[in-house]
């Protein structure tokens, strides 16, 4: 792992471990690379759950209770079914807090009200509003999923109080 994602997933951990919480993770297009960067910190199994991978929308919908209607109305990129997203990690798991990432990371599947590099986050707590988010990232796949990964972690620190 590159040292800058080292450092965001030390800083992560050490709000986490300061507030006892568990961190959970649903993820689409990011493949697990969320789970993966924290999960390189030594120490993590203290502040992290679990990661759910759900590319398909079967898998959402299994894994996370993400519902058919709302990928039907709104797609899988969307703040509605990533706060699905983020509210069945919780249900699922034995979180605190959770995030969710789900998007277009190209190079092809855009399509002109979704391009490429449409990336659709949410974070969520027991009992709180889950707060949601999309943002539009340039590059290349890996690029878009790298900055994709560092926004959701840097949000979680941001958002989670």
């Amino acid at each position: 792992m590159d040292a800058a994602l080292d450092a965001l997933s030390q800083r992560v951990g050490a709000f986490l471990a300061a507030r006892g919480w568990r961190l959970v993770t649903a993820e689409s297009c990011t493949g697990g690379w969320v789970a993966e960067t924290v999960t390189a910190t030594a120490g993590s199994s203290a502040w992290f759950d679990c990661g759910f991978v759900t590319y398909s929308n079967d898998a959402k919908c299994a894994l996370l209770g993400v519902s058919p209607a709302t990928l039907a109305r709104h797609g899988a990129v969307s703040e509605a079914t990533a706060a699905e997203m983020a509210r069945g990690a919780l249900d699922h798991s034995d979180g605190d807090v959770s995030l969710s990432i789900s998007g277009i990371a190209g190079p092809g599947g855009g399509t002109p009200d979704k391009p490429v590099g449409t990336v659709c986050f949410a974070w969520a707590r027991p009992g709180a509003t889950v707060q949601t988010a999309t943002v539009q990232f340039d590059g290349d796949r890996e690029t878009i999923r790298r900055q994709a990964v560092i926004h959701a972690l840097e949000e979680l620190l941001r958002r989670a109080t």
